[in-house]
């Protein structure tokens, strides 16, 4: 009887003092971006008792869902009591920077190292290491393995030639080459204009016009409008998103530039298992880069938690090893540790391992007056209106006037 009523005692002035009730008394509490029930909610839920039972350091989730993203600025600024947050790297390394944990000696202690383009890109914004992923995704070209084979093309291409090789082997075997429908048209016309201009190029033209006397310019404007004068692109294309694409999954078409979410929603709209590849976006001769778009849902600390070597640890644990494999294999993404095997995507941590920055989007030409001007002409040259790269680009010029 003593010992039941000690028992109640001590469990009452737990709740009185409103503190945890396990071993070491550590508790975190982590918002997170998922809902309750999603494969990536499930795999952490599983995560957090598994690191509890290894640490005795309870995790308490709060399940915030995509609207996190309107709760954090204030809930920081307020200095709210939590210890761990998930949200887009970008608005974690831009707009909630002033409120993050320094991660670096905690990141050096731990031997983290993870993918140097997102490491450099938060110390970019940040000033310092202030996040980890959590579930990076990665832009370029996406393909079906079995078309591939079905054409003979033995390896993915790299440069600009072998890709119009590797198009030239799937029109010759009936399927058609690239996928492309209007949405994306402005994405798969930026990626290739960086590879001849890159950022800074682009900037230029953003920002002061002259395309029609930049030569790079006009040469990637001519090679996309000999890609659809070859007659490359999948039949109809450019469709209304997401017809072309979808093409793939129906075995008509081979390849289309995009982000990995891209085979998710093939897989999705059409009822079938691609079976994916992805090789990076292929380079030009003479050109200036070979970067990645790419981007990432990410982990991040509060700058005043208390427990901030907790949830590290916590960040660590769930990101890498057995459980950053598990979350790759059940939400099938790429795998936050590039040590995991991408089982979903094959070619995507190679890719995200060979870049050193991320691109922009579209190169930001997005923050353009004309933008959407520019988004209908995009569309409008892989309709095949213009006639060469010079006349698009005076087009283009025409706009600054």
């Amino acid at each position: 009887m003593k010992k039941l009523l000690s028992i109640v005692l001590v469990a009452v002035m737990v709740l009185a003092l409103g503190c945890t009730a396990f071993a070491d008394g550590t508790e975190i509490t982590y918002w997170s971006m998922w809902n309750e029930g999603e494969p990536q909610a499930t795999v952490i839920a599983e995560a957090a008792e598994a690191y509890e039972a290894e640490t005795g350091v309870h995790v308490n989730i709060e399940w915030k869902g995509r609207d996190i993203n309107t709760l954090l600025s204030a809930a920081l600024e307020s200095g709210e009591d939590f210890d761990l947050f998930d949200d887009d790297y970008t608005r974690i390394g831009q707009v909630y920077a002033p409120y993050t944990y320094d991660l670096t000696e905690m990141a050096e202690a731990a031997g983290y190292e993870g993918y140097a383009c997102f490491n450099n890109q938060a110390i970019a914004w940040a000033g310092y290491l202030n996040s980890l992923p959590e579930q990076p995704n990665v832009g370029g070209v996406f393909y079906d393995k079995a078309a591939f084979e079905t054409a003979g093309i033995e390896a993915a291409p790299a440069t600009w030639a072998e890709f119009l090789d590797a198009c030239a082997k799937l029109k010759d075997a009936g399927i058609d080459p690239l996928a492309q429908d209007d949405a994306y048209c402005n994405f798969t016309f930026y990626y290739h204009l960086v590879r001849y201009l890159g950022e800074d190029g682009i900037a230029e033209l953003r920002e002061n016009g002259g395309w029609a006397d930049n030569e790079k310019a006009v040469q990637a404007v001519q090679d996309l409008i000999d890609l659809v004068n070859a007659g490359y692109l999948a039949e109809g294309a450019p469709d209304a998103y997401p017809s072309s694409q979808n093409k793939i999954g129906l075995g008509l078409a081979a390849m289309v530039v995009c982000a990995d979410y891209v085979t998710a929603e093939v897989n999705a709209n059409t009822g079938t298992e691609v079976d994916w590849g992805m090789f990076n976006y292929p380079t030009v001769e003479g050109g200036a880069s070979a970067d990645a778009y790419m981007g990432a849902n990410s982990l991040a600390i509060p700058s005043y938690s208390e427990h901030a070597q907790e949830a590290f640890d916590f960040a660590l644990f769930l990101t890498t090893g057995e459980w950053g494999q598990k979350l790759a294999d059940d939400c099938h993404q790429i795998p936050a540790d590039p040590t995991n095997e991408c089982t979903s995507l094959p070619g995507a941590v190679e890719t995200l391992l060979a870049a050193e920055k991320p691109m922009s989007w579209c190169g930001e030409l997005n923050t353009h007056p004309a933008w959407q001007t520019m988004r209908d002409m995009f569309v409008e040259m892989f309709e095949g209106k213009y006639e060469s790269g010079a006349e698009f680009c005076a087009a283009m010029d025409a706009l600054y006037e």
